[in-house]
């Protein structure tokens, strides 16, 4: 398949004649590695390790490209995801969600046979299953604290983290080397667009908790921390040792709105073909809420983007809503677009949006290649 990429030559013609429909993620890979290696830099400039979070992209082959490029390994959201990168070939994986439940601790068990595997933690029920399952496994499994910095959902208090770091530490087959946090944009526990001052406060905090448990006679050695938008302002703060960013490696609207990158730095875009013109000033695609993520709704502080995708070509076209099937896009009049046009749509959210697809279509020199999207739907 020899397509390029351009804002002209993606029209519903030259689509069926390579065999690809809509709709569709088309991801240019051009984009994809220059990323990838922008945001490696970024991590040996300021001396932490680049742990890239995959529940991004969900390929096994860019996990690869990544730790080829200098990655220490991934982070996975999930046990399901995280095998799913160790049948792919990556050796180093940390889980960084609590893991619960005696068969999950089992399958974390078996998984850490096969790979470094690292596993989060923020509750002593969770501790004590991974602790029984790494015994009967007759292995030291690697475990991290979550600490909760802000955002509300799991995590350890700060102030809670020394008593329950103890416990831990103190229970045979599980060695506590680290703690972790995931913030996002927020800063005095609001949205904010000053990234510096967010990834500096959520640096301090986690440093400042890692010194409390060396204090305390707990000897960690990791502070992960560090979403796409803050990750390099954390990794200024002595003390981090290891930044975590995911959508990095396709960037995506809301990291454009961000001010993190650049339009053109998004690499992935989601095909679609006009299949409705029924007023001069609204057009209907033929993909809806089972195609975009709408996870990052418009009009949401800080960002307040309008509508759920940037149309490349169309800048005053406004996404303003879908369905299942269909999604509903305003457009000016003097707008020349007809049924059968495809569209090029930038998504407010990258990272769920692959997740709706089973496969995508990844540019090379040889044109568009078809990829199953391997860890699509690792929820357990």
């Amino acid at each position: 398949m020899g397509m390029e990429l351009n804002e002209t030559s993606a029209g519903a013609e030259g689509l069926l004649a390579e065999g690809i429909d809509t709709p569709c993620v088309v991801i240019r890979s051009e984009a994809v590695d220059a990323n990838i290696a922008a945001m490696a830099a970024e991590a040996a400039r300021r001396g932490v390790r680049l742990r890239p979070h995959v529940k991004t992209h969900k390929l096994p082959e860019l996990a690869r490209r990544q730790v080829a490029a200098g990655a220490c390994g991934i982070t996975a959201a999930k046990l399901s995801e995280a095998e799913v990168m160790a049948d792919g070939g990556i050796g180093d994986i940390f889980v960084a969600y609590p893991v619960v439940g005696a068969a999950k601790a089992r399958r974390a068990a078996e998984l850490a046979g096969r790979v470094r595997l690292i596993v989060g933690v923020d509750s002593l029920a969770g501790a004590r299953q991974l602790s029984a399952a790494a015994e009967a496994a007759g292995l030291a499994l690697e475990v991290r604290l979550e600490i909760e910095s802000g955002l509300q959902r799991t995590g350890v208090p700060p102030e809670g983290a020394l008593a329950l770091a103890r416990e831990i530490a103190a229970m045979p087959g599980l060695s506590l080397t680290g703690i972790f946090t995931y913030r996002g944009a927020m800063l005095g526990g609001a949205p904010t667009l000053d990234l510096r001052a967010a990834g500096h406060e959520e640096g301090r905090l986690m440093a400042g908790v890692a010194e409390t448990l060396r204090r305390g006679g707990v000897a960690i050695r990791d502070v992960s921390v560090g979403s796409t938008p803050t990750a390099v302002y954390a990794a200024e703060i002595d003390g981090v040792t290891e930044i975590r960013p995911g959508t990095y490696v396709f960037q995506d609207r809301m990291q454009t709105a961000f001010g993190v990158c650049r339009p053109e730095d998004c690499a992935a875009e989601v095909w679609a073909t006009v299949v409705s013109r029924p007023a001069p000033d609204r057009i209907v695609i033929d993909g809806g809420s089972k195609t975009f993520a709408t996870d990052v709704q418009p009009d949401k502080p800080p960002l307040h983007l309008q509508g759920f995708g940037r149309v490349i070509g169309l800048p005053h076209a406004v996404f303003e809503r879908m369905n299942e099937e269909h999604g509903v896009i305003r457009i000016s009049p003097e707008d020349t677009c007809e049924p059968g046009d495809v569209l090029r749509i930038v998504p407010n959210h990258i990272c769920s949006t692959v997740n709706l697809h089973g496969s995508v279509y990844v540019s090379g020199k040889s044109g568009l290649r078809r990829v199953p999207v391997a860890a699509r739907g690792c929820i357990q």
